[in-house]
């Protein structure tokens, strides 16, 4: 019987998928979180501020494009990027690791103006606070049954 495309298991899949849920849910609240209590990160909602033509008018669907985006980055950008630098990520005993998370929100900074998140200090206090988000959600939401 052909099964497709299909060259992932069910359970795999359904993995990969609460991964991915999992990754966005972490940038949406990460965000939010960093708006919240890290001192000089805001987003913003401009009268211009759209997403390929699809105007965005209130202030959670900027969180909820910015998460989603960061989340995206993470599950797909973010294993790339581990994998080129495996070696310097053995050198330096895990450190680049947080660099890449605080360079995949550097990115989503610089490409969209809503987002803003100064160099340094915050900056880090975000990809912690993003990064201890991941963790707990993947934590919950891949514990085995």
């Amino acid at each position: 019987m052909f099964r497709g495309l299909d060259f992932l298991g069910k359970s795999d899949s359904i993995t990969a998928m609460k991964r991915l849920i999992g990754q966005i849910i972490a940038g949406i609240a990460g965000l939010w979180l960093a708006e919240m209590f890290v001192a000089g990160v805001s987003v913003k909602l401009y009268p211009d501020s759209n997403f390929f033509g699809i105007g965005l008018t209130e202030h959670w669907q900027i969180f909820l494009l910015l998460g989603i985006i960061i989340g995206l980055l993470n599950y797909f950008a973010k294993p790339v990027l581990d994998i080129i630098t495996l070696p310097l990520r053995i050198i330096t005993l895990g450190l680049l690791d947080f660099i890449i998370d605080i360079a995949l929100i550097l990115v989503v900074d610089i490409l969209f103006k809503e987002l803003s998140v100064p160099l340094y200090m915050p900056l880090i206090y975000t990809a912690i606070i993003i990064w201890g988000l991941n963790t707990l959600i993947s934590i919950f939401l891949l514990k085995k049954e």
